[in-house]
This record gives structure tokens, sequence and C-alpha cells, in this order.
């Protein structure tokens, strides 16, 4: 039995992923290959207690640190590998997440000032070799991704204008960087013609 595909859907909050992450599941399934979504954090019963910490609406007292903040994310992350991933990535199962380590880099990281190498240390840890197929960035104006949570933001996305733009320039630099993995996108077009695109260089 081949080995499943990983594929990630990465960009600012705002961007459309989850929108395309549900696109992609509905036509794998109506293809008849067999495939899964996930979101991260979460997935796991300890992936979406974190998760509930990491997203609160309101922020705690003294905030929650930066390297506080990245190991919770990581720690969901190991566990979503651990009891998601690998098992059903063996089975031959294709599994979509909306997002995975490469946010850590980018929100902790560029945003939050964690030692980006630090990040990847740990993300090398706890992914255990579980490595995306394909990463599909969608890039978007920050003002138009938050244009669209408005109102409904958890503790992340209330961030703020600036935290958002080095969120974007953070996963800009890392497209850029020349990995074959990544494909970025203008997530500011329209729900088909991103999706046309995704289906145009899946894996």
């Amino acid at each position: 039995m081949s080995k499943g595909k990983l594929i990630v859907f990465e960009g600012i909050d705002g961007c459309g992923k989850t929108t395309q992450a549900k696109k992609l599941l509905a036509h794998f399934q109506a293809k008849g290959v067999q495939a899964t979504l996930y979101r991260e954090p979460g997935a796991t019963q300890v992936g979406e207690e974190i998760r509930n910490i990491l997203l609160a609406k309101k922020d705690f007292q003294g905030g929650l640190g930066a390297h506080a903040e990245f190991l919770l994310f990581a720690a969901a992350r190991a566990e979503l590998v651990r009891l998601i991933l690998k098992p059903q990535l063996e089975q031959g199962t294709t599994v979509i997440l909306d997002r995975f380590a490469l946010s850590s880099i980018v929100y902790q990281g560029f945003a939050r000032g964690v030692d980006i190498e630090f990040i990847k240390m740990v993300n090398h840890t706890v992914t255990a070799g579980t490595h995306p197929d394909k990463i599909f960035l969608l890039d978007i104006d920050p003002k138009i991704g938050m244009s669209r949570f408005e109102g409904s933001s958890d503790r992340i996305e209330q961030k703020g204008l600036d935290f958002f733009e080095k969120v974007r320039q953070g996963y800009l630099k890392v497209a850029n960087s020349g990995s074959c993995v990544i494909s970025l996108i203008d997530g500011a077009s329209g729900i088909e013609e991103v999706f046309e695109q995704v289906l145009s260089n899946l894996p």
C-alpha cells in the first residue's frame, strides 16, 4: 500500500484557507479518494483542549508569552502526528490540514520573536519525519483578511494590523526561499479561481 499524501493550507487569518481545505476534501470524496481533513491546533482530545486555551476570546492575566504559546502549539502538533497523521498516512489516506508546522515559524517566530531555529528544532522533533507533500499558501492583504473575521475574532485574530503584516511578510519570506513544496496563491481571487489553482498544483 502506498503512503498517503499530506496537503497543508497556510496563510494569515481570513485568507480563505479553511474554505479551500473543505472544497478539496469534497473534491477528493467525489473522486472516491480516501481523504480526511483536520485543523491545527485540534483534532485530538488534547489538541482541542489546547485550542481552547490558545484561541480564547479573552487574553489571560499577564497575557500568554510567545514561548508558552509556541510550546502549546507544539504539544497539540505532537499529538496530532502521533494519533492521526502517522497512522492515516501509513494506511494510504490523503490528509488535508488547516495549518501545520509552518504556522509556528511565522506566527511565533517572525511575528512574535521566538528564535526560528528553536522552533524548527522542536517542530522537527514533534513532527517525527512527517512532512507536507504540498503546502498551499494563500496570500492576502491583512486588511482584507481582518475584514473577514471582524466581530468574531479569537485571541490571535485580535492582534491587530501590524501583527498580521509581520505574519504575511514571514510567509512570503518562506515562500520565496525556493521550496518546491510551497505553492503561493493569490487569496484575494475568487473562491473558484483559487480552487482551480489548488487543483492544478496537487502533488
